[in-house]
């Protein structure tokens, strides 16, 4: 249920209506916009008389919302959620655009493609130091030691990080040294996992659709994240696995409209995952952008060839340099600026 208040309410005739949800056992989401305030209504809404509260004198309506998903609800927060990951604005007419290897490998290789992905345009750095791999024999990532190097990363080239949180274990150590913590594809519908980020992680997070998941089941995992406490999540699309077996996966980019209509959350698209080959990166991200998405996650390497982990779908600095300029140029056109 969602309480839309008449513009320009004041605070003390906001709180008088919330006042009356609680006594009757439910909790309440207040989203308070420049001219209209919001209240979310979260429990068993039965207890409730919608017309008890429209009489109201500051209520302009109740609203029942049919999806089981209310905060993150477009009709609960009509506006686009902005969320700033320290310092970078991701959401609105903002463009983001992630970079990185999939796997941290050493320290000079994380530093040398970070210097060349923010000459390029990139504004946060992507990097894998726990890495979730379908054989338990493939490269597993370099755990604390990797998150130790993305730290150097950032500290010569002042690029926010992102990083895929795998076991709530690691949970204080993300807090106090990734600034987008990211739940991979794998861990979607881990629910126990996404209490314990909505509970205890401060950052915002980054939340990757499942490989076979529907846009319901996705919104309900961010819903998840929201419902613990923390607002602030991003989704990101990156494919989903399909009958075709020539790409890794299919790109979804009706997700970018969708999630749009349904939600208020930005999307991220990753091109990177969803083909698998490089050479679909640059076509893909373009129409990512051109559909209206948030923000780009691409994989760079400085070596593909070498790769300890998904060289096959990594561009190369100079390739992922040629893109940004024209990515710019399409952002320019659907109002986005970087």
């Amino acid at each position: 249920m969602i309480i839309v208040f008449k513009p320009k309410v004041k605070e003390t005739d906001v709180n008088h209506v919330v006042d009356q949800v609680k006594q009757r056992g439910l909790d309440t989401h207040l989203v308070i916009g420049e001219e209209v305030t919001i209240c979310g209504v979260i429990g068993d809404t039965t207890r409730i008389d919608p017309r008890q509260i429209e009489v109201s004198p500051f209520v302009e309506k109740v609203m029942h919302v049919g999806e089981p998903y209310k905060l993150a609800n477009r009709a609960f927060h009509p506006d686009d959620s902005i969320i700033d990951v320290s310092g970078v604005k991701i959401g609105g007419d903002h463009l983001a655009l992630i970079a990185g290897p999939c796997s941290v490998e050493s320290k000079e290789q994380v530093i040398e493609i970070a210097i060349a992905a923010k000459a390029a345009g990139a504004n946060l750095l992507r990097g894998g130091a726990f890495k979730p791999r379908t054989s338990p024999y493939a490269f597993q990532g370099m755990g604390t030691e990797g998150l130790d190097i993305l730290l150097e990363a950032k500290k010569v080239t002042g690029l926010p990080i992102v990083s895929e949180l795998m076991s709530a274990e690691y949970i204080d150590e993300f807090n106090e040294k990734v600034d987008l913590i990211q739940i991979g594809a794998r861990n979607m519908q881990n629910f126990d996992l996404l209490k314990e980020v909505g509970r205890r992680c401060t950052k915002p997070i980054l939340l990757k659709r499942g490989l076979a998941a529907t846009f319901e089941e996705w919104i309900m995992s961010a819903e998840y994240i929201m419902a613990s406490g923390n607002p602030n999540v991003i989704l990101c699309e990156r494919g989903v696995r399909t009958f075709e077996t020539y790409t890794r996966n299919t790109l979804d980019l009706q997700a970018i409209p969708v999630v749009k209509k349904l939600t208020h959350l930005p999307i991220i698209i990753d091109p990177s995952h969803a083909g698998g080959k490089w050479w679909l990166v640059e076509p893909m991200a373009k129409a990512s952008v051109a559909a209206g998405c948030d923000g780009l996650m691409i994989e760079v390497h400085n070596a593909p060839e070498c790769a300890m982990c998904d060289g096959p779908q990594s561009l190369k600095p100079s390739k992922y340099a040629e893109l940004i300029t024209q990515i710019k140029e399409i952002a320019k056109i659907v109002g986005k600026e970087v």
